[in-house]
């Protein structure tokens, strides 16, 4: 069996029924987890063996567990610290940030691997402007170079541990106001500017082995009319071909405000899938998500399976084995030693 193109999301703490009938649906590829289905380590570890076990090869796991206001697990996990704190550092000590970003990425993924989760989508690849009201500290820092090197160590980190890195919001979410779960932003920058300044960490990173890309839900409106996550210029001309990007691309959520532009739910995911997605998420919304497997139940494409089964994670010793190795403790001593008081709960 081949992993479709669809990730969804389930009811609660334990699959249903109704989960298990999605899920097996040829069409779904993956499940994404919040923290709303987070009781206890043990309990996830149970949940996420049951979702690996009903399809093989077994569905992609995925969380958001970036740090900062995005940690959807966090009770028994080590707290990690917004991201932007590993800019501040960079600019007073390079080494030292590259270090610690290295080590982060290798904590994150280690214990969301000890757990069973294939896909963590980090690192944020977003300039921080000054004035994105969704992105602010998730970004490493505010210029392309520093966001470059920060995420490409990280991304180091993540593959030590067993983890493919998935680069977002591409062509970069960083300047606009708006925050595309609750409306749809306009970016009205030229090209040009774009690629000098917010293309750039995509571009190192794909040269440094990029896994995955998740799309911005922006309009950038002297480029092109659609929505990034539905524009073959984006993704075709600009991702695919001028990056030369071979890595899956994820839609980001077609539940969201912002993705209303491209109609309804099923629209919204045909749309995206000819723009040139490989993977659309549906999340929170159990009848569109189940509308859209059955509309996308036909789509088979063998590089896509081929880009998505490289996405599971390699396998790993548990989490009471991680948590209690000397590494795992000096990790933890690291990040702690750099953390700030995480703002706004996005979970």
């Amino acid at each position: 069996m081949t992993l479709g193109p669809l990730m969804v999301d389930i009811a609660g703490y334990e699959l249903d029924s109704e989960d298990r009938e999605l899920l097996r649906h040829p069409a779904v590829g993956g499940v994404i987890l919040f923290a709303r289905y987070y009781g206890d380590t043990e309990q996830v570890t149970a949940l996420i063996d049951a979702i690996h076990r009903l399809r093989d090869p077994h569905l992609l796991v995925a969380v958001d567990q970036e740090g900062g206001r995005v940690q959807r697990f966090r009770d028994g996990f080590a707290r990690l610290p917004p991201p932007g704190c590993l800019g501040r550092i960079h600019d007073s000590d390079r080494k030292r940030a590259l270090h610690l970003a290295e080590v982060t990425g290798w904590l994150m993924a280690a214990e969301m691997r000890a757990v069973g989760v294939d896909i963590s989508f980090a690192p944020v690849l977003d300039l921080d402007y000054g004035v994105s009201t969704v992105i602010g500290n998730r970004a490493l820092h505010p210029r392309p170079e520093g966001v470059a090197a920060l995420a490409q160590a990280y991304q180091r980190g993540m593959h030590e541990a067993g983890m493919a890195a998935t680069g977002k919001h591409f062509p970069g979410h960083g300047a606009v106001v708006a925050d595309s779960h609750l409306e749809l932003p306009v970016d009205d920058r030229p090209y040009a500017d774009i690629a000098q300044w917010d293309l750039l960490p995509f571009e190192r990173m794909i040269h440094a082995g990029l896994a995955a890309v998740m799309m911005a839900h922006v309009i950038y409106s002297a480029v092109d009319p659609r929505a990034a996550g539905f524009s073959p210029f984006w993704i075709r001309e600009v991702l695919r071909k001028r990056l030369e990007f071979q890595g899956v691309v994820f839609s980001d959520d077609l539940s969201m405000e912002a993705a209303a532009v491209a109609g309804g739910y099923v629209d919204r995911a045909r749309t995206a899938m000819e723009a040139g997605c490989d993977m659309v998420l549906v999340c929170n919304q159990r009848e569109p998500a189940a509308a859209v497997a059955d509309a996308l139940l036909d789509y088979i494409n063998p590089v896509t399976h081929s880009r998505l089964v490289r996405m599971h994670g390699h396998p790993t010793k548990g989490l009471q084995v991680l948590q209690s190795t000397p590494r795992w403790e000096q990790a933890v001593a690291a990040v702690q030693g750099y953390e700030e008081t995480p703002e706004l709960d996005l979970g």
